[in-house]
């Protein structure tokens, strides 16, 4: 392989394989989250009700992911995901059957929504796991020199399958309604799970299984937190996730304020992604390791001005937009992120790394979504989406006034010495 080739990653077989799983998965789970927004909305009409959904998954989410990451450094991965994934098929099987004519017709709305909740916190639970073992089973498909390339495309495929799941779902509610748009949900997952088997049982590369959990979370914990590159990257897009993500409200602009139906909200919720998507394509040709902390602070910074401009907004063309240039930053964001965790992470603690990853900043996707739903609540929908625009513009800059080494960040040289590794 050349040593910029673009598509380096893509030469492996069993990566192939993965990022078509990943797909199939992303693609359902973020269908799924469309589809139940619009369906908890359409039952409640109330804002703090999409914050609630948000709520429910991470307080699992957030009580066992540092459990979830020992289990995984002390499991062999691909059939630790293979259980992931058939417990993901019974949540989006039971949300299809909740949205049946017969249970809409003997179930109270309390009912049908407190079951849906119910379910989400069984996802939350189940998410994870999702991340540690998925972040561990792409490092033992590809060799530790072109992680950069695999992160690109990791992260471009997570990006074109939410565009798609977010986007199809929007359009997928007017054509055939809710209850057989979660069928579709069902459908993928049940795919996704027949193709994992394609990939072949890995090594378990921790050199302390049977170690006692207690010294194996506080050994994860502490190293996230004396490794100075990682905690920074973490709490700085755990701050812009937080407080800066306005898809959890985007059912009250398509429905309330922008007024543009199910078509309008599916094209709200795919801008962001289309926009990193597209990003993160460029970025497999145009390397992002020179300069990667300065580059991610820019793209945070950004992505904030972005939101500002969103909830600023009541122009529908011009919503449109600022959520495109916010996806085009986050998947700058995104990727010196994933490689910085992928270059700096021991292969043995992968598991508990990405668990803590999780907590800063997978469950910070749920937590924002109620931090969004509450202060939609308090503020208005518009004032709080400006709220926290503002304050990941906050964060952006004092942690560049406070710390000039993250500033200085460059990941060339870690590059260069997984592949001295290797040779």
């Amino acid at each position: 392989m050349a040593k910029n080739d673009p598509y380096a990653a893509l030469r492996i077989k069993e990566f192939n394989i993965f990022i078509l799983v990943r797909f199939a998965l992303v693609f359902a789970w973020s269908m799924q989250f469309v589809v139940i927004e619009w369906q908890v909305y359409a039952l409640t009409k109330d804002p703090l009700s999409l914050g609630i959904i948000g709520l429910m998954e991470i307080i699992p989410a957030l009580g066992m992911a540092l459990f979830a990451g020992h289990i995984v450094d002390q499991r062999e991965k691909r059939n630790l995901l293979a259980i992931c994934i058939a417990a993901f098929s019974l949540i989006s099987f039971g949300l299809f059957w909740l949205t049946s004519d017969g249970i809409e017709a003997t179930w109270s709305k309390k009912n049908i929504l407190y079951s849906i909740y119910a379910l989400v916190f069984f996802g939350g639970f189940l998410r994870s796991f999702f991340g540690p073992t998925i972040f561990s089973l792409v490092a033992l498909i590809v060799p530790k020199k072109i992680y950069p390339n695999a992160a690109t495309w990791n992260s471009s495929t997570w990006q074109m399958s939410r565009v798609l799941g977010v986007g199809f779902a929007g359009f997928s509610i007017s054509w055939i309604g809710v209850h057989w748009s979660l069928c579709i949900v069902f459908g993928l997952v049940m795919f996704s799970l027949l193709v994992l088997f394609q990939i072949k049982k890995k090594p378990i590369l921790n050199p302390n299984i049977g170690e006692p959990m207690v010294q194996s979370l506080k050994e994860g914990v502490n190293f996230v937190f004396k490794t100075k590159a990682i905690l920074g990257a973490l709490t700085l897009d755990m701050v812009s996730v937080l407080f800066g993500g306005a898809v959890a409200l985007l059912a009250v602009f398509a429905q309330d304020i922008l007024k543009v139906g199910p078509r309008g909200f599916g094209i709200l919720v795919a801008a962001p992604s289309v926009g990193a998507f597209l990003t993160m394509l460029v970025t497999a040709y145009i390397p992002i390791s020179k300069n990667a902390g300065m580059k991610l602070l820019v793209a945070i910074f950004g992505f904030g001005v972005c939101i500002i401009v969103f909830g600023l907004s009541s122009t529908f063309w011009i919503s449109v937009v600022a959520l495109f240039f916010s996806g085009v930053t986050d998947g700058v964001s995104m990727v010196i992120r994933q490689t910085i965790l992928q270059l700096k992470t021991p292969d043995h603690m992968r598991g508990r790394v990405s668990s803590v990853n999780s907590m800063f900043v997978g469950s910070s996707n749920e937590l924002g979504a109620f931090e969004s739903g509450l202060t939609a609540k308090i503020m208005g929908t518009a004032t709080a989406v400006v709220f926290g625009g503002t304050m990941t513009l906050i964060t952006v800059i004092t942690t560049a006034v406070v710390s000039p080494s993250f500033r200085k960040l460059d990941l060339r040289k870690d590059i260069a010495e997984h592949e001295k590794e290797e040779t």
